[in-house]
């Protein structure tokens, strides 16, 4: 009969803490500038130009320019694919491209507050905004809490103007206030106590002097400082996009600072680690790419979610750079996708929501998910075993910590990612991500040890993984 500790050790699983297989300082460094990445991308529009900017500084050119003027040897040529401003892809071209894409996909949107089109009124000597809330929130957690504006209005004259305050020190904040407890005497479900109709932004509080009796000087002073500072009038916020998030820069977190509290880790802190896992890598087993993507927690719609693959114009165009005659079709079957999301980490304050099985936890690292949806998996891209088992093998091999993670107990809730979009184009995915607690509140958790291990994750994958047949 074996010794049973060999036995054991043989055929159980046996996972170990990334701390124990990586040094504090990689993870910090790592970390330090993912913070820094963070605090600048409080918007999915500046999300995109900060992957644009980290692209560029690394040698990648636009799609434009390699069109113009293509070199006659393709392999390694980097270039950016832009998309309205708000999603981009990222390829690092290998020496053919018939053979497929390894490609990691994440979304750069996070759950927010919008201005409504018309928004600002005045109401017993307040300027306030209304609001319509993005993607799905708690709204208790927006009240009373540090605000700023953030995005752009596009004038009447074609001119794209940048809003953006409360982030400075020196700067003010806005709020939506919640009522006193020793009023509030509502009752029921927390999620009609807090409507949307009571979150409603407050802007100001003073006339202008001299106003007279003109209608609604609160209001027209803070519209007379938006036109002092910014150039704009009232008509020209229908054509605007601004978002309120909050307005803290992301801080270490516990005794061990071994966590950081954040706005947007989802899926900003995937997106960051994949497109430094592509800057980062030194080989490309294939053609390499990241897509970055917009509208994913509202169902990736649009023309810059990910159910339009403007990435895929992009591949057409390297195959005739590269003068294949293969079909697009069969590429992107050859081609595997790691749809980079986050995954709902276990919560020991919470437990009865998670099955503890295949349940992600902080500091195992990269969490890798077969299925998310809703009840019967509906929703859901359900990976094949095929699928499961490359990825793992490669994970193995690289010594990549990994563990399993699905969105809590059957019939308890649900959720999506971009992975089923992608697998409709006949691609192999798989989720895989970093597993967050808190997840959709305006500051969420992560373990720093699990968003290194992710980019160790996706940066093996693009420069090792040869492919999978299913």
């Amino acid at each position: 009969m074996p010794d049973i500790k060999d036995l054991n050790d043989k055929i159980r699983i046996n996972r170990k803490s990334v701390w124990e297989n990586r040094t504090v300082e990689e993870i910090e460094d790592f970390c330090n500038d993912y913070k820094r990445y963070l605090k600048d991308s409080t918007t999915e529009r500046r999300a995109i130009d900060n992957a644009v900017d980290m692209a560029i500084k690394n040698g990648f050119i636009k799609l434009e320019e390699l069109l113009k003027n293509p070199p006659e040897k393709l392999a390694g040529t980097k270039v950016i694919v832009e998309n309205r401003g708000k999603s981009a892809a990222f390829f690092v071209l290998g020496e053919e491209i018939d053979s497929g894409i390894n490609m990691v996909a994440s979304h750069v949107d996070a759950p927010r507050i919008d201005f409504k089109p018309f928004s600002m009124y005045e109401d017993s000597g307040f300027a306030l905004a209304k609001t319509h809330y993005y993607g799905g929130i708690k709204k208790y957690q927006w009240f009373s809490l540090p605000l700023g504006i953030d995005g752009i209005v596009i004038k009447n004259n074609g001119e794209k103007v940048k809003v953006r305050i409360g982030f400075e020190k020196d700067e003010p904040i806005f709020m939506m206030a919640d009522l006193l407890p020793h009023l509030d005497r509502r009752e029921g479900d927390i999620s009609k106590v807090f409507t949307a109709d009571s979150m409603n932004l407050i802007l100001g509080n003073t006339k202008m002097k001299e106003s007279g009796d003109i209608k609604d000087p609160v209001l027209l002073n803070v519209l007379n400082i938006l036109n002092d500072k910014y150039g704009i009038v009232e008509e020209d916020l229908f054509s605007a996009e601004l978002e309120i998030v909050p307005v803290d820069e992301p801080r270490d977190l516990g005794f061990d600072r071994s966590m950081i509290a954040a706005y947007a880790h989802d899926d900003r802190v995937c997106s960051y680690a994949a497109m430094k896992a592509l800057l980062d890598a030194e080989k490309f087993s294939k053609t390499a790419c990241v897509v970055l993507l917009d509208k994913e927690e509202i169902g990736s719609v649009g023309n810059t979610g990910a159910r339009y693959h403007f990435w895929k114009r992009a591949v057409k165009k390297f195959m005739k750079l590269f003068k294949s005659d293969a079909d697009i079709e069969d590429i992107l079957e050859k081609s595997m996708v790691l749809s980079g999301d986050v995954m709902a980490a276990y919560h020991p304050s919470f437990k009865d929501v998670h099955e503890i099985n295949n349940t992600c936890k902080f500091g195992m690292g990269i969490t890798i998910t077969k299925y998310t949806g809703v009840r019967g998996k509906g929703g859901a891209n359900d990976a094949h075993a095929e699928i499961l088992a490359a990825v793992r093998s490669l994970f193995n091999e690289n010594k990549i910590n990994w563990q399993v993670g699905l969105l809590g107990k059957v019939d308890q809730g649900g959720g999506g990612t971009v992975a089923l979009y992608f697998a409709d184009q006949g691609m192999s995915v798989v989720d895989a991500g970093v597993p967050v607690l808190g997840m959709h509140a305006p500051y969420e958790i992560i373990s720093k040890a699990d968003v290194y291990e992710t980019y160790r994750g996706y940066k093996t994958f693009v420069e090792e993984f040869k492919g999978v047949e299913v």
